[in-house]
């Protein structure tokens, strides 16, 4: 029988099995301080391009480390829970006894829906709409009922960041019950973070080895540098629009199936692969047709992604409750091994997205919910790093590089 401390023992063998490998890696770049503007080489989409600085984390993608507020993921992983690590992100330091427990009251006294919010969810057509557009929804609406939404002092939306983090749990949660046709369910005060978003989905309280998973899966996701959705958040909050439309549109960067709904089509590969046997040829034929294998390789990282190491062999304890969830994660195991073999010269490994969803598999959340349960967690690290930039603000503003005519003439409709 599984428990909760051989959860902590698995967490912690994968750090020092990563520390071991990374020994020799490469040590962070683009830290320290320096003086604006700064020269860097600047690669398509704004790659490499540094907009601002922070704190609040650092992805060494050269080493496969991740930092939050100089905490190494895999620590927080192995002793910390999402309460913890969200305060640590906004707030720069870990809290107090008395600072977490006041934090956890605060996500306590938010997360109840309110009536105008429940009726909405329940109006979206749940068969044609992806969660995460009901998810977008919803947000927004909560800024309409919101009074304090457009006073964007630091105080006022750190308080909202707060009421965020509660709030997206228990949409979240409302989200996947009302796409079965189900009541949603109100959070129990009782329980962490983790555990309630389990019950809120699903409608059973988790186990302990349940409710650790999933506490580690949304540390793990919480913050992650410079990504799409975190850029998405920055740059709305930074014209000073207030913080919930800014997390509405970190919530439309993170459904796209390059950023966030990448752990669904993982999820979608497994199931067509069918079958361990059928890996090779399934893996052959994706070559072949040039097409992308999801859950594998990264923008930054070039060596494995620390969130995977820790991933993968916790979704190995949970598959072994649900042996339909074996089967898929024993095709998972092969595809891992096939790729990394063919492909690991090129620093092509798997990522978060390839074992995670098998973890909200095995806990029974159906695959259209996963990217939901990413942006449960990320709002912490979408938030802190708006705050951030706020106490120092500048508009972002890059530029394009033109390659139209200059002066082209102007010719009558007539004529043309």
């Amino acid at each position: 029988m599984t428990t909760t401390a051989d959860i902590t023992a698995l967490v912690r063998a994968a750090k020092e099995k990563a520390y071991r490998e990374t020994n020799d890696e490469p040590e962070p770049k683009a830290t320290g301080p320096h003086e604006w503007p700064v020269e860097a080489t600047i690669g398509k989409g704004l790659e490499g391009a540094p907009a601002c600085d922070t704190s609040v984390g650092y992805v060494n993608g050269a080493k496969g480390w991740l930092v939050y507020r100089g905490l190494n993921c895999f620590e927080l992983a192995e002793n910390s829970t999402y309460e913890e690590t969200a305060f640590l992100l906004l707030f720069g330091h870990l809290p107090k006894r008395a600072e977490l427990d006041a934090f956890r009251e605060k996500i306590r006294r938010h997360s109840p829906l309110s009536p105008e919010t429940r009726r909405v969810l329940e109006f979206v057509p749940t068969g044609t709409v992806h969660p995460m557009s009901s998810l977008r929804t919803a947000v927004s609406v909560q800024g309409t009922l919101d009074p304090r939404a457009d006073d964007t002092s630091i105080e006022n939306e750190t308080e909202i960041a707060i009421h965020l983090i509660a709030q997206i749990s228990t949409l979240t949660g409302a989200i996947a019950r009302i796409r079965k046709g189900q009541k949603p369910i109100d959070p129990d005060p009782t329980l962490s973070h983790a555990a309630n978003l389990i019950y809120m989905m699903t409608g059973t309280k988790p186990d302990p080895v349940m409710e650790r998973a999933m506490d580690i899966s949304l540390i793990l996701h919480a913050d992650h540098g410079m990504n799409a959705s975190t850029f998405t958040t920055m740059v709305v909050n930074s014209s000073l629009s207030d913080m919930y439309g800014s997390v509405v549109a970190g919530i439309a960067s993170l459904k796209g199936p390059l950023h966030g709904g990448a752990n669904e089509m993982v999820l979608y590969d497994l199931e067509e692969i069918g079958s361990p046997d059928n890996v090779e040829a399934w893996f052959k034929k994706a070559q072949e047709t040039k097409r992308k294998v999801m859950g594998f390789g990264h923008r930054v990282y070039k060596a494995y992604d620390p969130r995977a190491r820790i991933f993968g062999p916790l979704a190995g304890v949970l598959c072994t409750r649900d042996q339909e969830v074996k089967r898929l994660y024993d095709i998972a195991v092969k595809l891992d091994a096939l790729v990394c073999a063919q492909l690991g010269e090129k620093k092509i490994f798997p990522n978060v997205d390839f074992y995670s969803g098998l973890i909200y598999r095995a806990m029974g959340i159906e695959t259209a919910m996963f990217t939901p349960i990413f942006a449960v967690s990320r709002v912490a690290g979408w938030t802190a790093r708006a705050l951030e930039y706020l106490a120092d603000n500048r508009i972002f503003r890059p530029r394009a590089i033109y390659l139209g005519p200059i002066s082209a003439p102007y010719v009558p409709v007539d004529k043309r």
